[in-house]
């Protein structure tokens, strides 16, 4: 039976997908935040790498046990976009002899979409922690991509709660994105929206199965992101389902996603718990 693992380094958390035989046994996640500040300072912060080297060689050293025959890693905007990125990338290197891939927020975008539609046409947007990507495919072509560097850590580091200064983020936000050409319907990945499809299931424990083809309308999302705006982080925290370390980025996610819906002319998501994990993957050759 072939066994492989991938780990995605986000600026929130890191994460491990574990496959066998074609099929994803599980994911695990740890979050890290290593884009912690980086809004501010441009770098990532010593503490930040430290957590997230640590994370990666657990990640590593458990795919290895698992019997994985190989296993891929590959960072994304916080990595990519810090003036260090590379310190972090030799670190991993030094500690647990893994190869860190940093990829491009259009080979994000690809990826997404590869991992949550496959060879289906569809459009998807992937709310990060440092960056959100917007990537629309036709035909079995991709007729629009996007990456901007707005995400759930920044929003925190830059906004905090305040709703106004989160609205006027996601306004220029959109601004940035222009003229998506979607259908009303967009595919949303990423813990930012399977967090806020738990919170609409009311699930008491993470289901992915429940949580692909869980449905948010544009009504809905905004209703959500008001509800989080008027609670402290400490009940957001206290609420089921939700992951450590999400519970003070969510609001800034939801409000992100309500506005961006509201000028993008987007109706509904649709959200998916295959993302950019099997996405790389699949354009490694290594899954279907």
């Amino acid at each position: 039976m072939r066994k492989f693992a991938v780990i995605d380094i986000g600026s929130n958390s890191v994460r491990l997908m574990f496959v066998a035989d074609g099929k994803v046994l599980y994911k695990r996640l740890k979050t890290t935040r290593i884009g912690e500040g980086l809004a501010d300072s441009g770098v990532l912060k010593d503490e930040a790498i430290a957590r997230s080297v640590a994370a990666v060689a657990e990640f590593y050293e458990a795919a290895k046990t698992e019997g994985a025959e190989s296993t891929l890693a590959f960072a994304t905007a916080a990595v990519r976009s810090a003036k260090n990125g590379a310190k972090f990338v030799a670190r991993v290197k030094e500690t647990c002899g893994l190869t860190i891939e940093v990829i491009s927020g259009e080979t994000e975008a690809e990826i997404g979409i590869l991992g949550a539609l496959g060879n289906t046409d569809g459009g998807v947007i992937d709310v990060g922690g440092a960056s959100t990507e917007i990537v629309i495919k036709k035909q079995n072509e991709i007729v629009y991509k996007k990456s901007v560097n707005i995400g759930v850590v920044r929003l925190k580091d830059t906004c905090g709660r305040d709703k106004n200064a989160l609205i006027a983020a996601a306004n220029a936000a959109a601004e940035a994105y222009g003229s998506v050409p979607h259908d009303k319907t967009l595919c949303a990945i990423g813990g930012t929206a399977t967090t806020l499809a738990a919170l609409e299931l009311g699930l008491l424990e993470y289901d992915p199965n429940r949580i692909t083809g869980c449905e948010i309308t544009a009504q809905r999302m905004q209703e959500r992101a008001e509800i989080l705006l008027n609670m402290t982080v400490e009940e957001i925290a206290a609420l089921p389902c939700m992951p450590k370390g999400r519970a003070d980025v969510l609001t800034g996610g939801a409000v992100l996603l309500a506005t961006l819906m509201q000028r993008l002319g987007v109706e509904r998501l649709v959200v998916s718990d295959r993302d950019n994990l099997e996405g790389y993957a699949i354009k490694a050759g290594l899954f279907e």
